[in-house]
């Protein structure tokens, strides 16, 4: 029987910027990142990416990984728990070689966003390791792709259990060569009625020396019988996340498409003024890009980061201080210690990944009491970590409205003006005078043509009239059915799981929007009633979607999926105002009456975490 759980109690404190700027001497031992025993490949992409100091859930975990043990992992979302078991899962592949019986490691993840999300992450880490290959598997993708980097041999699988169970029945998902199998969010994928799955994958692989790896948010019964089951002797980290950032910080994000962050950033501070930047990117290269960029619109901008030499790196802070230069381009890094009163904004350019470096990042201005303003570009494939970050620090992150077009027009037009006075009153005017009623005389123009001519040279192809900048794509909806409060172009489906199934609604949603390949936003209003649910989803439903979440279980229990034709015997209704449910049904809600259960999407999907 494996034995229990050793603990490690890792709090994370409030985190509060560095002081002092560092300093290192020879005789000092590496610290960080720098001091594990990580493959060198897999440290070359850690310092590539900026990375120096490790989060608790890290500086707890890698070193347990790299020694072989199994791990529980309880720390909330943006703790970083993906490079904490990435980073060593990597090192161990590098050293082993490459598998020749299916992948290396095995990672589960709730919903198919989430096996992206840490299939790009694997990705990033291992930039120096050759012949690498991950693959993320998830249901509502054609499964034509996934045979067919899975007979390739990727090293690393992610994906979500229903579908890595579809492979492992096909035969095209072999374990034989299996080292580690990662459970993320494992409390989301129980909730989610994942379990008989995932009970069945240890169970495949229960005859390799794999290490087995779980991180959770919570510890529910669930959770604990399967750690007692299946993992031996592991080493168990708790991580109280208390990370906060300063009341005195305005703190606003921008959802912008990546092509047009910095036409996004230039309008804004076109209209808003600030005495000194600092501007935080993910890699040394982008520093530099940015700053150079920015020198081009007619900024004073200078990058900082790890390769930069330290009699560089101070002389440019210096720079800063002294307002020789306005905005400073850095890494996370190359930021350290960092202490100038005049930065009065901190741009995340590139948001980051885990909020301990947005708090970081952000705590550079608003310090010793002074007033700051912070300004996160989002995109919108990287909403779930605003959300991170706001669920971590406890603090709404308020939308930023972009210029408009009128404001831009008028804020470049004041300034050109003030270009005009500002010469006309400190120039000597004299010789120049004759020039210009020569050439008014000569020409048969009048002085107004003559200055507009002038002012063209001197904009030099800047235009004072602004353009719109595109929208940032956005997944549509169809507009709700005003008078039943059913999306048009939906219909209702029955599936066979109820209350007394006690299944929730992230159950429903999860299961669906994974194994049915739908977006939530194709998700409408859930009806849970004592035996069977109602599901409100797009009418039209291909019939390999449709056969798909037949198939689909959640609570272990096959959801049956099928249109729903009202109860036997009755007529059809959509649902009326007044009950939310359906006329005919025992179950209905009706006022004053308990009944079913209606969840509208919104509500679902507070108890759905999507993304870690």
């Amino acid at each position: 029987m494996p034995e229990a759980p050793h603990t490690i109690d890792a709090e994370t404190p409030a985190v509060q910027p560095d002081d002092q700027e560092p300093t290192a001497t020879a005789a000092e031992a590496p610290t960080g990142f720098a001091a594990m025993a990580l493959h060198p490949a897999v440290a070359a992409a850690v310092n590539d990416l900026g990375y120096e100091t490790p989060s608790p859930i890290q500086d707890r975990t890698i070193p347990a990984l790299l020694e072989g043990r199994d791990v529980i992992g309880l720390a909330q979302t943006g703790t970083g728990k993906t490079a904490a078991f990435a980073l060593p899962t990597l090192s161990a592949m590098a050293e082993l070689g490459r598998a020749t019986d299916g992948p290396h490691a095995l990672v589960l993840t709730p919903t198919r966003e989430l096996a992206i999300q840490v299939a790009e992450a694997f990705t990033s880490y291992a930039t120096h390791l050759s012949d690498f290959s991950v693959l993320p598997i998830y249901g509502g993708q054609a499964y034509g792709p996934q045979l067919a980097g899975l007979r390739r041999g990727a090293q690393v699988v992610v994906g979500t259990p229903g579908r890595v169970i579809d492979h492992l029945k096909k035969g095209s998902l072999k374990l034989g060569s299996l080292r580690h199998l990662v459970l993320d969010e494992a409390d989301e994928m129980l909730k989610m009625g994942f379990q008989e799955d995932i009970e069945e994958i240890f169970a495949a692989t229960a005859g390799s020396q794999r290490q087995v790896a779980l991180f959770s948010a919570t510890m529910p019964g669930s959770i604990h019988r399967i750690t007692k089951k299946y993992l031996d002797s592991p080493v168990e980290v708790r991580v109280e996340s208390k990370t906060t950032t300063g009341p005195n910080i305005r703190q606003r994000y921008l959802t912008v498409m990546h092509s047009h962050k910095l036409d996004a950033l230039t309008r804004v501070l076109e209209i808003e003024e600030y005495d000194a930047i600092i501007m935080f990117v993910r890699t040394k290269q982008a520093t530099e890009d940015l700053a150079d960029k920015l020198r081009a619109r007619g900024f004073t901008a200078s990058a900082i980061n790890g390769d930069v030499p330290q009699q560089t790196r101070e002389r440019t802070v210096e720079q800063l201080r002294g307002g020789k230069i306005d905005i400073l381009v850095a890494t996370d890094v190359a930021a350290r210690g960092l202490d100038v009163e005049r930065i009065g904004l901190v741009v995340n350019y590139d948001i980051p990944h885990d909020t301990e470096s947005y708090v970081h990042r952000i705590g550079r201005t608003g310090r010793a009491g002074r007033s700051g303003e912070a300004i996160l570009f989002v995109t919108p494939r990287e909403t779930h970590l605003l959300r991170q970050i706001e669920k971590a620090t406890r603090q709404p992150v308020e939308k930023l409205e972009l210029p408009t077009v009128e404001q831009l027009t008028n804020s470049r037009i004041a300034r050109f003006a003030g270009r005009i006075t500002e010469s006309r009153t400190s120039s000597d005017l004299t010789d120049i005078r004759p020039v210009i009623e020569d050439y008014i005389q000569a020409h048969d123009v009048t002085a107004e043509e003559v200055a507009a001519a002038l002012a063209v040279l001197v904009l030099d192809g800047e235009s004072l009239m602004a353009e719109p900048l595109p929208e940032p794509k956005a997944r549509t909806t169809n507009t709700r059915n005003e008078r039943h409060g059913q999306k048009s172009g939906m219909r209702t489906y029955r599936i066979a799981v109820g209350r007394n199934d006690r299944v929730q609604p992230g159950g429903i949603v999860g299961a669906i929007a994974n194994e049915g390949g739908l977006t939530s936003a194709q998700i409408g209003a859930i009806d849970i009633r004592t035996t069977h649910s109602l599901v409100d989803l797009p009418e039209n439903l291909p019939d390999g979607t449709l056969n798909r979440l037949s198939r689909t279980k959640i609570q272990g229990r096959p959801i049956d999926l099928r249109p729903d034709k009202g109860r036997p015997g009755r007529p059809y209704n959509k649902r009326s105002n007044d009950s939310g449910g359906y006329r005919g049904d025992r179950d209905a809600r009706k006022p004053g009456r308990p009944g079913g259960r209606d969840v509208s999407r919104a509500d679902a999907k507070k108890s759905f975490r999507r993304n870690d």
